[in-house]
């Protein structure tokens, strides 16, 4: 109706040149093509003179105030806000010390050396904030004052939101943008200060179950915040989380913010590698004696250090340690020191202690490697199936409806209610079972109990028959070992290793891949982080083949 009222208007846009006129909801008419707005408004006939006559036409303001509800005038900004306050309240149901304050009335601090409540310094700041083009000096702003209107006929057309297209067209030159992923980003560092027993491949695992709002958290905005057009590319996410991504994007807020150094993690703290190393070895139904062994690796490599592991965004070099990756790559390389891995040894040794293990019933049973890969595949198969096939049913679309403007609303909805509609009807048909309520979230992926005779549980299982006695200590019977990588990228390249699994054992692709599905991440990330310990921990080696090919090239 209101395209055919405009049709009597013929006059090219300013903007696009295009002929294609609607009418707002206040008479103005606007372009279809690039939404732009015009002081023109419809012309009211004058009958006063000429009665009897029906009126044709009315301005429209005056036939209608605003049939599209009124909301706040509202920022870019203030959507965020409303995202980590979500994210902090839903940390805090699963757990998260009451430390981890959000939106505080009074965000600013006088003094970094006091304790911040990271997520309230972090929601506000003017990187942030769309006009913003300076970088902040370490301390947050208090974002503009913000009354509470009805929305103003600009916002009603192109965005829900005041600076929603300014926003939305701005680039990133010498400031960071907030973006929904970057919610991530300061909620694990807010994580991080706190020393919390989160990891980064834990928080993203709770996003991905639904228990962290992300992918459709504007859904839980204030009724009152109109959301349409430039915000739906704004706040509408339409892809999982990646490691990778929000680990760089971690550094890249803290750098921005000059952050000070974080709290130390020392021995006592959840994400110290000896501590990780153990939570990982009994999620994978390891053995626990295995631990000496990752504590011992931890010792000789110095990745145990307090300067290691604390991270320091204003150092010369500024990276946090992926703790999680960093502990399983510890739990890998111990693998490798027992069995080798080399599609031969992990076998011979198997076959000795099933050997004993049938002789020996009544004693603690000796590890057997093929029966523990037999179970943990079993078991990663249904697991990694049950995954595929929740990310294959997951509705992208939201219940509440995203549209391009006023206009298409009524048409948006209409859709939703047929699709709605139809799910109903077609679940009916198939009788599907009503969803489950969700479950509170574990730390753990697998459960393995004593006495399952379905799966074996190898906590309890000994070393015996992969250690020998050498004095007073024990040392392992493989005196080998192969290196993941020979030879590192230059510093100016953009990566430090290469994988490829065709160039390594079936044995090693098998505990590459089992601890990246694990922790969500991708198999060349732990093979690099594996590199990088065995680097630390043969040093010697890999000075050798370091001089050896030096003086080849001499030679040449």
């Amino acid at each position: 109706m209101d395209l055919e009222e405009a049709k009597e208007f013929k006059e090219r846009c300013t903007q696009c040149a295009a002929v294609s006129w609607g009418l707002t909801d206040e008479g103005k008419y606007y372009c279809t093509s690039c939404h732009n707005v015009t002081e023109r408004s419809k012309e009211v006939i004058n009958t006063g003179d000429i009665p009897n006559t029906k009126i044709q036409a009315i301005n429209r303001g005056l036939k209608r105030k605003r049939k599209f509800e009124k909301g706040w005038d509202w920022y870019v900004c203030e959507g965020f806000q409303q995202i980590l306050y979500q994210q902090a309240e839903a940390l805090k149901t699963l757990g998260v010390g009451p430390e981890l304050k959000v939106l505080e009335d009074n965000p600013s601090h006088s003094d970094w050396d006091s304790e911040p409540d990271l997520l309230s310094d972090f929601s506000c700041p003017s990187f942030v904030e769309s006009g913003t083009d300076s970088k902040p000096d370490g301390h947050t702003q208090k974002p503009f004052p913000i009354s509470r209107t009805s929305q103003s006929e600009t916002a009603s057309i192109c965005s829900g939101s005041l600076d929603g297209v300014t926003y939305s067209l701005q680039k990133e030159k010498g400031i960071v943008k907030m973006t929904v992923p970057r919610t991530l980003a300061l909620c694990y560092l807010s994580l991080l200060w706190q020393r919390e027993t989160i990891t980064l491949s834990d928080l993203l695992r709770l996003v991905e179950e639904g228990h962290i709002p992300y992918i459709h958290a504007f859904q839980r905005f204030p009724e009152e915040m109109k959301l349409y057009g430039r915000d739906k590319g704004i706040f509408a996410i339409e892809s999982w989380p990646t490691y990778e991504d929000i680990y760089k994007k971690t550094i890249e807020i803290a750098k921005f913010l000059d952050l000070p150094r974080f709290p130390d993690i020392t021995e006592d703290c959840y994400l110290h590698p000896n501590i990780l190393c153990m939570k990982y070895l009994m999620e994978v139904n390891l053995p626990d004696e295995m631990n000496d062994l990752t504590c011992q690796v931890v010792k000789m490599t110095g990745i145990g250090e307090v300067d290691f592991l604390t991270f320091d965004p204003i150092a010369k070099m500024a990276k946090t340690v992926k703790y999680d990756v960093q502990a399983v790559a510890i739990i890998v390389i111990v693998l490798k020191l027992l069995f080798l891995l080399d599609d031969n040894l992990e076998w011979t040794l198997s076959n000795i202690a099933e050997k004993y293990n049938e002789k020996n019933k009544e004693d603690k049973p000796w590890f057997d490697f093929r029966k523990w890969y037999q179970v943990m595949k079993r078991s990663i198969d249904e697991k990694k199936q049950k995954w595929e096939e929740a990310r294959a049913k997951y509705l992208w679309k939201s219940e509440k409806p995203l549209y391009h403007s006023s206009i298409d609303k009524g048409v948006v909805y209409k859709r939703r209610e047929m699709v709605v509609n139809l799910q109903k009807q077609f679940s009916t048909l198939v009788d599907s079972v009503p969803t489950v309520e969700k479950k509170r979230p574990s730390s753990f992926q697998f459960n393995w109990t004593e006495g399952d005779s379905t799966r074996t549980c190898f906590h309890g299982h000994g070393l015996q028959g992969i250690l020998k006695k050498k004095g007073q200590s024990l040392t392992t019977k493989n005196s080998l070992y192969w290196l993941s990588t020979q030879k590192f990228c230059r510093s100016y390249c953009k990566h430090v290793t290469t994988y490829e699994e065709s160039n390594f054992s079936r044995s090693y692709q098998f505990i590459i891949n089992l601890f990246s599905f694990l922790l969500r991440i991708k198999t060349s990330s732990l093979h690099e982080e594996v590199s990088l310990i065995e680097k630390r921990l043969f040093k010697a080696k890999y000075s050798k083949t370091k001089k050896k090919s030096r003086s080849r090239k001499g030679r040449k």
